[in-house]
């Protein structure tokens, strides 16, 4: 392209040759110039006249702002709403907890009215209105605080459960041979080496020479020696003065202050000391004093003994 500008006062001309890239370069600043220059005039028009209440310019510029805030509190609301939808949720799991709570303390040993930590809450629906989010927020605040209570309880029914579990563990209800049948009972009866009557102390479990002997529950090995009576015995202290005796042993696997798992082998049934023959003489013991020991190994078994048995008054040697 070529311009020619004319002067007519000097009776001049200049021509000016201008290429294609030169032509867009001139284009192109022409038009940041002009975007420019609109631009600060919407800023000063709008600017001025929402300042000063121009009629248009300020009704314009407070309905866009107007528009602005009610997407803002459309969208916030809109949260508002799903974070109340949750929370109800969590209230309504939180109910159930409490539910589980006092059906569990039970099992623990725990008053259910020890842990209820806040009445119920009921009745019609009337005037509902949507959360602000200062209630939201006291509402997440009162929540935690009743999850770390809840979580406290818990903990406390949990170590109550687990101390009933370890004593339970520590009662003997395992039968000390698993094969073998059941001969001399506790009570009295006619002494197989004095022809006279004399109270047998606890149970006979005949079976084979090397037959298991089991631990009837946990413990600690107190007593492990060969005697004239029992022969090779073990006894087992299982806590609060109870203690476990197996005698006329073949051989013993366990010595004294060893500790014990019910069900673990330790011994094997023989015919050493007073005996006529291959079986286990087992005894439970309270403060010294023979128990029958069907009240505890068959406890969980009602129909393989009678409801109640006599208990020994004194210690017989």
């Amino acid at each position: 392209m070529q311009l020619i500008i004319t002067d007519a006062w000097l009776a001049k001309s200049r021509a000016i040759h201008l290429t294609g890239t030169k032509l867009l370069l001139v284009g192109l600043s022409m038009s940041i110039v002009f975007v420019l220059m609109a631009v600060g005039i919407y800023h000063w028009v709008f600017l001025k006249g929402a300042r000063e209440g121009w009629p248009v310019v300020g009704d314009l510029v407070r309905l866009v702002v107007r528009d602005e805030f009610a997407q803002r509190d459309r969208i916030m609301r809109e949260n508002i709403d799903v974070m109340a939808k949750r929370l109800g949720e969590m209230q309504a799991k939180m109910q159930q907890l409490e539910s589980l709570g006092e059906r569990v303390s039970g099992l623990a040993g725990i008053n259910p009215n020890d842990i209820k930590l806040k009445p119920g809450q009921g009745g019609a629906l009337v005037g509902a209105r949507p959360l602000s989010m200062e209630e939201l927020q006291s509402t997440l605040a009162d929540l935690d605080k009743i999850s770390d209570q809840r979580t406290d309880v818990f903990e406390l029914m949990e170590s109550r459960l687990f101390e009933q579990k370890v004593r339970s563990m520590m009662v003997p209800t395992q039968l000390p041979v698993a094969q073998g049948s059941l001969g001399s009972s506790y009570g009295w009866r006619i002494d197989p080496f004095t022809g006279r009557n004399a109270l047998h102390t606890g149970l006979d479990f005949q079976a084979v020479t090397g037959t298991n002997i089991l631990a009837a529950a946990g413990g600690v090995v107190v007593t492990q020696e060969n005697t004239p009576d029992f022969g090779n015995m073990v006894e087992i202290d299982h806590g609060k003065d109870l203690i476990t005796r197996y005698a006329h042993a073949s051989r013993v696997v366990v010595k004294k202050g060893d500790l014990i798992k019910r069900g673990q082998k330790i011994a094997e049934v023989g015919t050493t000391g007073r005996s006529t023959g291959p079986h286990l003489h087992f005894e439970v013991l309270i403060s010294g004093v023979p128990q029958d020991p069907r009240k505890f190994l068959y406890a969980n078994r009602t129909a393989a003994a009678p409801v109640s048995y006599p208990v020994a008054a004194a210690r017989v040697q």
